[in-house]
């Protein structure tokens, strides 16, 4: 079978639905007995096997890459004879061939559920161009049941099969130990905030908890931020002011593989009240470090978090707050934390590429 696969997001810096895309095409491409096309605007680097084929041009910027997912991708796409196409990300180029079957995921439903949180650029093009991939689309795949089941509600189509494919956590370094994390700036007990800083992490919220704390509970753990600033005019420092905080929170920007990997090792729990998620890597991540979570009761991170994370309002300070001192108490934090390993084996990335292959088989021979 030969299998055409849309990497555009890999030739960007990896972050969340990037990060996906890297890991699940990595574990398709191991099942040696189908041919492989990964197109991308520009070059990235993956392992090489006489069975894939990657093409990739020169595109940089946000329009030209549109160009060339209109132009060059169904170019080759028809070039190369494909059996199957999937989208890895809320896009089916138009022009396809006809005589392969389209794959599309849909890893969140945003720009439906949050779209204050958007930048107005992305809430457009989603508007636009996600209706079309799923309009396409001959088998939908979602990231969580939740999303799925949103799908279903918003887009009902009774010719189309859609599937709960769940992402897994990436292959992290080996942490350092403590000591590393000197260099930023982190010397005392901390928990965690992972993520781009932008409105629908829900941050504003997450500081204002922390920030009513007794001080004897804020004595017991800082605050470190990791995540590199996105958009929506989230002014971390003014709100470290505003509430108090600037002897309590520690802001690392973006960080490496290697230091997040830290990052988590060590923290007490990670914190990630959010106003939607289509998955929540995060939590997964943290999980495979053995470290519980807090998160939201809403979209997908009950689905994701389980038995191993406190679930709160994230509309509602009081409620993340007591969240909060329950995860600074070390009891509740060894028994959710003794949950993580459960909740983890349900997410595997070899798992994932098998769901994907018998998909891609099926449609086959349709």
């Amino acid at each position: 079978m030969r299998i055409g696969i849309d990497a555009r997001l890999l030739s960007e810096p990896l972050t969340g639905i990037g990060r996906y895309s890297y890991e699940i095409i990595r574990a398709l491409i191991t099942h040696k007995q189908h041919d492989f096309y990964i197109y991308s605007p520009q070059p990235f680097s993956m392992e090489q096997y006489d069975h894939v084929t990657y093409r990739h041009e020169g595109f940089q910027g946000r329009l030209s890459r549109l160009f060339w997912a209109q132009t060059y991708l169904p170019f080759w796409a028809h070039k190369d004879k494909l059996d199957v196409f999937w989208g890895t990300t809320h896009r089916l180029a138009p022009f396809l061939p006809q005589s392969c079957a389209k794959v599309v995921t849909i890893h969140d439903l945003v720009y439906l559920y949050a779209p204050e949180t958007m930048r107005p650029s992305s809430f457009f093009a989603e508007k636009l161009l996600l209706p079309q991939a799923i309009k396409r689309a001959d088998y939908i795949l979602a990231d969580s049941k939740n999303t799925a089941q949103n799908i279903n509600v918003h887009f009902p189509r009774q010719d189309i099969k859609i599937a709960t494919v769940y992402p897994a956590a990436s292959q992290m370094p080996a942490p350092l130990p403590f000591s590393n994390l000197s260099t930023l700036g982190i010397s005392s007990t901390y928990f965690l905030f992972v993520g781009t800083l932008e409105p629908r992490k829900n941050l504003a919220r997450l500081l204002e908890a922390y920030g009513r704390l007794s001080a004897h509970d804020k004595a017991k753990a800082k605050l470190v931020i990791a995540g590199g600033k996105g958009w929506g005019n989230v002014h971390i420092d003014e709100l470290i002011s505003k509430f108090n905080l600037q002897d309590d929170v520690i802001l690392t920007g973006y960080v490496s593989e290697e230091a997040l990997a830290t990052l988590y090792a060590h923290a007490l729990f990670l914190a990630m009240p959010s106003l939607y998620e289509g998955f929540g890597l995060p939590i997964i991540e943290s999980f495979s470090f053995g470290v519980p979570a807090l998160t939201s009761h809403c979209s997908s991170m009950p689905e994701v978090g389980g038995d191993a994370a406190i679930l709160v309002d994230p509309f509602n300070v009081d409620e993340i707050k007591k969240g909060i001192i329950t995860l600074l108490d070390k009891s509740q934090r060894q028994r959710l934390a003794q949950k993580t390993h459960d909740q983890l084996i349900q997410f595997s990335w070899k798992k994932a590429a098998n769901q994907l292959i018998n998909i891609f088989e099926d449609l086959e021979l349709q």
